[in-house]
């Protein structure tokens, strides 16, 4: 079993074959999963150094596990402890490396209909020779001249890149809440338990945007400082209000009679959460009281202990990669594309209601490929390809240029580290702020579009 695994392995990293785990138990798996699935290594991979590199415990450790650092180091012409391999500058470069890489894959791949041609084909596979390619393009921007202008260059390629990535993960939730409630409203005329189900969710989902408006009103004010803070609340607040009234409202129920607070809640829930990430950002404010300088605004640790801060940041960092990660997949289906688009409602009338409608086959019945001793694999692609390569290899690359900035902090890079990732600066502040009002935007774009252009909107 061992020697027929090895061989399809060999196959995969060496050729066009798609990649299997070893274990004959394994579901079978597609061919266009299996390549996303290690892409998406890929991307974790230099994601997981970027935050090495940043992380001053790390480097610490490092120097004090290892034996021979220092030699190590002077060896490479790293500099001191190798300095050069760590810090924002470092990240930069391994980025830019990892975003040449999709870049380059993404002009590649331009206009690949089917998985039978050659460009294909190294899409699909060669996952040795394209490991070896990303490792060289990440050390090629160690090497690259004028370090001192490429960094102040690609710091605003890379903040534009983000800014991208950002838009397209709005609009995605956007899609997303439309096609939740489309999915969940094709189940009422069979089954009017889908009522209830979308009464309770609905429900549930506005509770949550108003008990986490409550909490911000409680931590997040002070009577004496934090303006900012309470106008943002007011306004943000205010403005879910207005787009759940305008979802419901008749104009709109009209032209989109599956329109419906549904929506309007994922949205509300979404735009809260960004609120709180925002207000958690922003620097600390500071009064005067009984003589001492207190901190205000903030939320208040149980025990105020340094481990504590760090479990948040954790957890924070990981909810945030996966976010990232969801975009980078997501997006790439052919029904997440749509949402570069204006919402349509495009769903088939005999679309079945779900509770886990995300996981919705694409595809109906392919050849197998057997994969003596291991998983076997669905292609799935012959006769069409289930995902645009080019469209896939763009959004890796913006989200490439969207960790290079996040993990050195946006405009607060010089004195960056991976555990202070969720403190306060006034760039992600307004960065997250922002995008509050972009998701509200979109939304409300989707509710009135159909107003201004019906006969595009008819079915």
């Amino acid at each position: 079993m061992c020697e027929p695994c090895c061989l399809s392995q060999l196959a995969c990293c060496c050729g066009s074959a798609a990649c299997s785990l070893c274990c004959g138990c394994c579901p079978k798996i597609k061919q266009s999963t299996s390549t996303r699935f290690m892409y998406t290594l890929f991307f974790m991979l230099v994601t997981v150094t970027c935050v090495i590199m940043m992380s001053p415990t790390v480097e610490k450790a490092m120097q004090e596990h290892i034996p021979f650092y220092t030699e190590l180091c002077n060896k490479l012409n790293a500099g001191e402890n190798c300095s050069t391999l760590v810090g924002y500058s470092a990240v930069y470069k391994v980025c830019f490396g990892m975003a040449c890489f999709f870049f380059l894959f993404s002009v590649f791949t331009i206009r690949v209909q089917t998985s039978m041609g050659c460009r294909a084909a190294v899409h699909n596979g060669f996952w040795f020779f394209k490991f070896v390619a990303l490792l060289a393009c990440c050390a090629g921007g160690f090497f690259l001249p004028n370090q001192e202008t490429f960094l102040e260059v690609w710091r605003y390629v890379g903040a534009a890149g983000g800014f991208l990535f950002i838009i397209i993960q709005l609009m995605l939730l956007v899609q997303f809440a439309h096609r939740w409630n489309q999915n969940w409203s094709s189940g009422v005329k069979y089954n009017k338990t889908w009522y209830a189900a979308l009464a309770l969710v609905t429900l549930v989902l506005f509770s949550m945007a108003v008990g986490a408006l409550v909490f911000m009103i409680r931590f997040y004010t002070d009577p004496e400082a934090c303006f900012l803070n309470k106008l943002f609340l007011g306004v943000n607040g205010g403005l879910c209000f207005v787009v759940s009234l305008l979802a419901i409202s008749p104009c709109i129920q009209t032209f989109q009679p599956t329109s419906g607070l549904l929506q309007s809640a994922i949205i509300s829930v979404y735009v809260m959460y960004l609120t709180f990430s925002a207000l958690a950002s922003k620097p600390a404010e500071m009064v005067e009281r009984n003589g001492e300088n207190v901190t205000v605004c903030v939320f208040p640790y149980n025990s105020g202990e340094q481990s504590e801060s760090n479990i948040v940041t954790g957890i924070g960092t990981a909810i945030m990669f996966g976010c990232i990660l969801y975009s980078c997949l997501i997006s790439t289906t052919k029904r997440s594309s749509t949402a570069l688009q204006v919402y349509r409602n495009d769903f088939p009338e005999n679309e079945r209601a779900r509770c886990c409608f995300c996981c919705v086959d694409d595809t109906e019945d392919y050849d197998d490929e057997k994969t003596a001793g291991g998983q076997n694999v669905k292609y799935d692609e012959k006769e069409g390809t289930i995902y645009s390569y080019c469209y896939f290899h763009f959004v890796f690359f913006l989200g490439s240029l969207y960790v290079m900035m996040t993990v050195t902090n946006w405009f607060h890079y010089e004195n960056a580290k991976i555990e202070r990732l969720l403190e306060g600066s006034w760039s992600v502040f307004w960065i997250k702020m922002a995008s509050c009002w972009v998701c509200l935007l979109l939304y409300t774009w989707t509710l009135l579009v159909p107003m201004f252009f019906p006969k595009r909107f008819q079915a």
